[in-house]
């Protein structure tokens, strides 16, 4: 028999799935239902059989689309844990008629398990995600068993490397991911971080909708900023940040996608905390947020706007402090040494 697996949530918990999926493939064949995006960043993972494509917000929208894939599902699988909890998600593993269905106690879909795992609000996400393989009882993880692993392709490689070429030869590569879907997540000292950093090239990593961020940053450190936004797949933006000696980003999805390729990474935290589960997990990373503000964290995800209107936990998160780190991340680096 073999497992499935739905995680069709934000693509950083994608990245964070990998361990389960993983694990599980030790054990037996796994599938895994993903978004279109998802299945970009699952594509050509070893630990992965197939990929099965629910498009929930597209084609798949609504109770058809929910069927259709039940139907499609129905008599495959023995097990599915369910990483993504919604009452949607429970749904499918259920009219899908699979026996043994496995997420956390506190999921909204919880009532249509048949096993419930407690969610540990004190544990990485990616380890909560493991466990719903490993059980509750298993010891904790070193560090090794939960890290995320992403899988480039020899194309992403390739389009890496002529993008590459528009970048003069120099200092070591730092990239730099400003955007976040979470208006108070983005840090807005990004350019002023570039001119603290003179001999250092940048490149900005994001999508097409970050464009008007990096233009800001190209004209900080004009001849050492590539503008990579909007112009890679998912996977190559991961194949990038491999080739850089540090990622300084936002608590987002290139935060995980650094640490699915081993990139140390700088996680700027502002309305949230690291204690949420969700900070950097490559070597040598750090998570970096100002403390003692009463009002901090104020939202699990990141509000839209300041409740209190003066943004303050990022405001006064300073440029220096971010850029003693990177030196001190790129004085460990090979290429500094």
């Amino acid at each position: 028999m073999s497992s499935l697996v739905i995680q069709t949530s934000f693509l950083g918990d994608t990245v964070l799935s990998t361990p389960l999926i993983a694990a599980l493939a030790a054990r037996e064949p796994v599938d895994v239902v993903v978004t279109p995006l998802g299945a970009s960043l699952l594509r050509d993972n070893p630990a992965v059989r197939a990929l099965m494509v629910y498009d929930k917000r597209g084609r798949d929208a609504g109770i058809a689309g929910l069927r259709r894939l039940a139907r499609e599902l129905r008599g495959k699988y023995s097990a599915v844990y369910l990483a993504q909890g919604s009452l949607r998600s429970a749904v499918l593993a259920r009219a899908a008629r699979i026996p043994r269905r496995v997420g956390f106690d506190t999921s909204a879909g919880r009532a249509l398990y048949t096993e419930r795992i407690r969610y540990r609000r004190d544990a990485h996400h990616a380890e909560r995600l493991w466990r719903l393989a490993a059980g509750d009882d298993a010891p904790s993880p070193p560090p090794e068993v939960i890290r995320p692993h992403l899988y480039p392709s020899a194309a992403d490689r390739a389009a890496v490397d002529a993008l590459l070429t528009e970048l003069p030869a120099g200092g070591p590569l730092v990239g730099l991911a400003p955007g976040s879907i979470w208006g108070t997540k983005r840090w807005p000292h990004v350019a002023a971080l570039t001119t603290l950093l003179d001999e250092v090239r940048f490149v900005v990593i994001g999508s097409g909708e970050d464009a008007a961020l990096a233009e800001t940053v190209a004209a900080a450190a004009p001849g050492r900023v590539l503008d990579a936004t909007g112009r890679l797949t998912l996977l190559a933006s991961a194949e990038l940040i491999r080739r850089c000696a540090v990622l300084v980003a936002n608590d987002s999805a290139p935060t995980h996608l650094a640490s699915g390729v081993d990139t140390p990474t700088i996680t700027l935290f502002g309305p949230t905390v690291p204690a949420f589960g969700f900070g950097p997990l490559a070597p040598r990373s750090e998570a970096i947020g100002v403390d003692g503000l009463e009002c901090r964290p104020c939202h699990p995800h990141g509000p839209r706007e300041c409740p209190l209107g003066h943004f303050a936990c990022m405001q006064t998160l300073e440029p220096s402090r971010v850029a003693a780190r990177v030196r001190n991340l790129l004085s460990h680096h090979p290429a500094s040494q």
